[in-house]
């Protein structure tokens, strides 16, 4: 596993573990279902999990789906480092998956600086349909 710098951090057994878990399931999870299938890892409290999470996003190894108040592993080849990241998430079945587009994060950072403005970081998040579901 490797973070945006395209460094390999040295994770904690718990960053490690809930790493794995995200890495493991297609779509996002929440912090109190990766605690669910972490307990017999010796997960016992919502901290455990947050504390972890904080880490992996700190590193870029993963991201916060707001609408659905959960976690995906990033799936950005190359370990790239992206400050604008989008995300289609399907109503029916919750796959969410992470859209690269560079044209698209240049398209983002002109509007912003029409209107004088700089960004650091922005997620945008489509709601539909996957193809399988649509």
């Amino acid at each position: 596993m490797t973070h945006r710098s395209g460094k390999h951090p040295k994770l904690t057994n718990n960053e490690f573990l809930v790493m794995e878990t995200l890495l493991n399931f297609h779509g996002a999870l929440s912090a109190y279902t990766i605690l669910d299938q972490l307990r017999e890892s010796g997960f016992r409290a919502p901290l455990q999990v947050y504390r972890a999470l904080d880490k992996l996003l700190e590193y870029g190894m993963v991201h916060r789906i707001e609408s659905k108040n959960a976690f995906i592993a990033c799936q950005c080849p190359d370990d790239k480092s992206h400050a604008r990241v989008a995300f289609t998430i399907c109503e029916s079945c919750g796959d969410v998956s992470e859209i690269f587009d560079n044209a698209f994060d240049k398209h983002l950072e002109n509007l912003a600086n029409t209107n004088g403005f700089v960004p650091r970081k922005s997620t945008v998040e489509l709601s539909g349909f996957c193809s399988t579901c649509g």
